[in-house]
Parts: structure tokens; sequence; C-alpha cells
């Protein structure tokens, strides 16, 4: 099992940064993948970011350019640097780990960007 634990949200104006941690409670060395996911309200949760043990990474269209997924493997720590947010990006984070066959989720963090 994995637990997730995130940081990092809050309320920014449009064009700040926030930078979004995800805490595992194993190395993140043995999961296949993590990923940053976000939900806003009515919504269905979506991809935002993701990356392999491999270091490869996605990215949703909507975030290229502006959003950089990384790891600290030292730390066991996936970060989600955001950078010239937009008021769509107001939503809850939810950070993603893919070990084995299962996905575990942790329980969210709230990133609101006034205009």
């Amino acid at each position: 099992q994995v637990h997730l634990v995130e940081s990092g949200g809050g309320l920014v104006q449009a064009g700040g940064s926030l930078r979004l941690s995800c805490a595992a409670s194993r190395s993140i060395f043995s999961l296949n993948a993590m990923g940053w996911y976000r939900q806003a309200p009515g919504e269905q949760r979506e991809l935002v970011a993701h990356i392999t043990s491999g270091g490869s990474t996605i990215y949703a269209d909507s975030v290229k350019g502006r959003f950089t997924i990384s790891r600290d493997n030292a730390e066991n720590t996936v970060y989600l640097q955001m950078n010239s947010l937009k008021p769509e990006d107001t939503a809850v984070y939810y950070c993603k780990a893919v070990y084995g066959l299962y996905n575990y989720w942790g329980q969210g963090t709230q990133v609101t960007v006034s205009s």
C-alpha cells in the first residue's frame, strides 16, 4: 500500500506561482509512475501531469509550458511547479501513485486562482 500526502495549495492571483508537493510513504523508485490530477466543481477529474519511474513526463495541453512535474528520490516526493496560473486552473489537485496493478490517491489540496 502507498500513502500520499499533498501540500502546497492555496490562494494566488492570476499570473502567480505555486508549488505542490506529494510525499509518498514508500520509495518512489518502487512505483511505476506518479501523477497530478485536478477536479474543478462539476467537472471530471483530469490528468495534469505524469512522471514514470524512468523519468518520462506527460502534460495536459492546457498546462504545457506553465507547469513542471519533478521528483526528489531521496525525499520520496513528487512536485508540481505551477507558473503563470490562470483562474481556470482553480481546482482540487490530487496526487496519484501507480504501484503494480493499483492506483493510490492522496486527499487533495485546493488551488484557487483569483482574477
